[in-house]
This record gives structure tokens, sequence and C-alpha cells, in this order.
């Protein structure tokens, strides 16, 4: 097939990549570079990279007519400055909004879609959280932004799939407390965590579902991508200095967390598990192990949030 992914030089959109063209097929990356890594991304004769914004109608234009794309995935998103709110709403609605229409236009026979978490709110009202729970993304621009594009995608008459996700982690991830820890702890900076939870979902079993969905498994509409079990912040951080192999001078600092945060997040994969036929394979300490042999061997220069966060 030729596919055709948005963000495909950034961390889920690279993953699928590699799988993608190791399944020989042919791939068409647009990327802007704003989180996404060149050294993502290896030269192969089914790969074409295009670098710009999806917020260009005229590019996005050029690239489905001249690559004829079979599917799309959507993977390209504004996420590293929760101020951001004009590149928020520029790449995650106008570009959304401009994706749609084409592959509208060039008839795509399936678009895929990541939708975060956070569309349930700051606060959700049940654990674990259902499909049926209401759509509440007030609590960043981030979530707003990107809960406008899913609304953009369910207007259109597109097949389409919105995976909706738990905390994604492993190489080349450049967001969330993983890689956070890792900087702070290989620059001797001072570590804490929050007594919280939440749902960790490693890239490659991620990668797995959204590879059965090119494959048209599933059903037009909305799925969640999570492990099905939440962890603390915690045993999130342990497994990091243990992947480290380094002793601490003293225990970490585990703070409360402050009366509007949520003890824990935790979406219900059993949709997913039944119609993909899928299950996570990964334990978090050796996802966690896996990335931080690639932030060794690659380092991070910088880490991004898209939530406002204490320091």
């Amino acid at each position: 097939m030729n596919i055709l992914i948005t963000g495909g030089a950034g961390f889920i959109g690279s993953h699928l990549t590699d799988r993608l063209l190791a399944n020989g097929n042919k791939v068409l990356v647009i990327d802007n570079y704003s989180t996404g890594r060149r050294d993502n991304l290896q030269k192969s004769n089914d790969l074409k990279i295009v670098e710009g914004t999806i917020a260009d109608a005229k590019l996005v234009s050029t690239c489905f007519k001249e690559f004829k794309p079979d599917k799309v995935v959507h993977a390209a998103a504004s996420y590293k400055d929760p101020n951001a709110w004009e590149e928020d709403t520029r790449t995650n609605v106008m570009g959304t909004s401009i994706i749609v229409q084409a592959c509208q236009k060039f008839k795509v026979k399936r678009l895929i879609y990541f939708q975060t978490a956070l569309c349930y709110g700051l606060h959700p009202i049940e654990q674990p959280i259902t499909l049926n729970h209401p759509i509440m993304p007030e609590g960043s621009s981030y979530a707003i932004s990107k809960t406008a594009g899913e609304q953009y995608i369910t207007l259109s008459d597109l097949d389409f799939i919105s995976f909706r996700l738990a905390n994604a982690y492993g190489p080349r991830n450049i967001s969330g407390p993983l890689p956070t820890f890792f900087h702070r702890l290989t620059n001797n900076k001072k570590c804490f965590v929050m007594n919280t939870r939440r749902d960790f979902i490693y890239i490659n079993d991620l990668i797995d579902v959204v590879m059965k969905a090119l494959s048209d498994s599933g059903q037009k509409g909305y799925y969640h991508i999570s492990s099905g079990s939440d962890y603390s912040i915690k045993e999130l951080f342990d497994a990091t200095v243990n992947a480290l192999n380094i002793q601490l001078k003293e225990p970490i600092e585990e703070r409360e967390r402050s009366p509007d945060d949520v003890y824990s997040i935790l979406l219900d994969p059993s949709k997913t598990n039944n119609d993909f036929g899928w299950q996570v394979s990964t334990s978090l300490d050796k996802g966690v192990s896996t990335a931080i042999e690639y932030y060794q061997n690659f380092g991070i220069q910088q880490t991004f949030t898209h939530l406002k966060l204490e320091e």
C-alpha cells in the first residue's frame, strides 16, 4: 500500500514508518520537525520525506495528488508548549481539517487519527474510563485542539478510526515523565514523583494495533489503546533507576497530588482487545529498559509536555 503519515518523523509516526517499510509498503512522511527528529528515519527507496506543515493546504494537496495514498495516518500534532494556543489551533485544528478534506478529495480508503486521553478532562468521572465517558477537553489547549480535530474527522464521510491513547512510551519518546526522569538523573538534577497513577503503553504494542487498523480490522469510530493497567509514577521512576543501574543518595521525594489532580487515569481497552484481537505483550520494566538504552545512545536535548507542571 501507499501510506501517507503526517508527523512521520515523530515518536509514533517514525515507529510506524519503520514497520510499514519492513512490510513492503511505500510511505510518504510530512513533518515540520517541530518535535520530530531527523535521525528517527533512515533513508529508503520506499520512503519520501516532505518537510513542511500540514497547515499548508497547497503542500498537502500536492503530496496527496502525487503520492496517491491508499490510507493516511494522521500523527502530526502541536503539543510542546501549553501556552502556544495559536500553533495548537493552526496544526491540530486547521491542519487536521486540511488533511480530512484532502482524504475526501483523493478518496483515501481509511484515515487513522491519534487523540489524547485528555479529551475526557483532567478529572474523569469514572475509572477505568470507557468510550461512553463525556468529552471534556477544556483542561488544556492541546486537548481542546485535538478534540476539535477529531470532530472534523467525525464530520466527514471518511472511514476513520480515532485511537484515544494512554501514555505511550519507548525509544524516541521525548515527552512525559520517562524522558524527564532520564534527563534529570543523568544530569545530576533532583527528581520528585507525584502520588498518582497512569496507564502506560509501550510503542511496539501500540504499533501492533495500528497495523491491524491499516489492514482493515476494526470498525469506523473510536477506540482506546491502553495496557488496561495503571502504574504509580514511582514505579515508573524505579524502573528508570534500575535501567540506568544507579544508586540514589537519598530516597525519591514522593509528593501528594494537588487537590485539582486526579489519582488515576486508566482507559478501558476492552473494545480494542475484542475488535482487533490484541493484547499488550511488553512489561513496564522491559519497555523502560529499551527506552533508556535509546536515550543513552541518542541523547535528549530537551523534553516537552502539553500540561503546565510545577517545578
